[in-house]
């Protein structure tokens, strides 16, 4: 299973008719740390006219919330959410403030502001993709070492870490969904002789053909 979100915590400003709107998204993990941004950034801003924003939390997009904060019904807090479900990201929390200019930006352009503040955070921050991934530690003779390397080469399979002790020690960074391919084609490049043991699985970001730890 795999899901996508943002990587990073990002802040992007623009100026809308004389109204000055600052964007920020947040990778969160639970609604509670969702509540918390939001609070962060309204303590931050208190002094601001508006503090729009909307979160969504789950592998399935399972809890959803917006806020318009003062803003016309429909104006603000639901096309910040809009941008995220558009982007297909999790856990995220998204708020754009807002200091008003002293020109009305009517419906349409309230709704095109606060959506470009979402989006701009976004992209800000960077979507990546979260993969259900585990350690695979393989340990084999120094001999098959050189031959596992080309292997690992051949199929974009990243080494880790390698331990060098009475044998070699290797550890891959796997998708659940691949891992009997990877020990299939070890096994048959080594004729067997090498030992596996899988850890305990856990989501990771996948950046190309690579795990990475959050």
């Amino acid at each position: 299973m795999s899901y996508f979100t943002i990587k990073d915590e990002a802040r992007e400003e623009f100026e809308e008719r004389k109204s000055i709107f600052i964007g920020y998204a947040k990778r969160v993990h639970s609604e509670d740390e969702a509540k918390e941004f939001v609070y962060k950034i309204k303590a931050q801003h208190k002094d601001a006219t508006h503090n729009v924003y909307a979160y969504i939390v789950g592998e399935n997009m399972g809890i959803q919330r917006y806020s318009d904060d003062g803003e016309p019904q429909g104006t603000a807090g639901v096309p910040v959410l809009e941008v995220i479900k558009k982007n297909e990201v999790t856990d995220i929390a998204v708020v754009v403030t807002r200091y008003f200019g002293g020109i009305l930006l009517g419906a349409g352009g309230l709704v095109r502001a606060y959506s470009k503040g979402a989006a701009l955070a976004i992209d800000r921050a960077g979507i990546v993709e979260k993969v259900e991934g585990v350690p695979l530690n393989i340990k084999l003779d120094y001999d098959l070492l050189g031959k596992i390397q080309y292997v690992c080469t051949q199929n974009l399979w990243h080494i880790e870490n390698v331990d060098y002790t009475d044998k070699v020690n290797l550890t891959i960074l796997t998708e659940i969904d691949n891992i009997e391919k990877v020990k299939a084609t070890i096994t048959e490049a080594t004729s067997g002789k090498g030992e596996f043991k899988e850890e305990k699985k856990k989501y990771y970001f996948k950046m190309g053909n690579r795990l990475y730890e959050e």
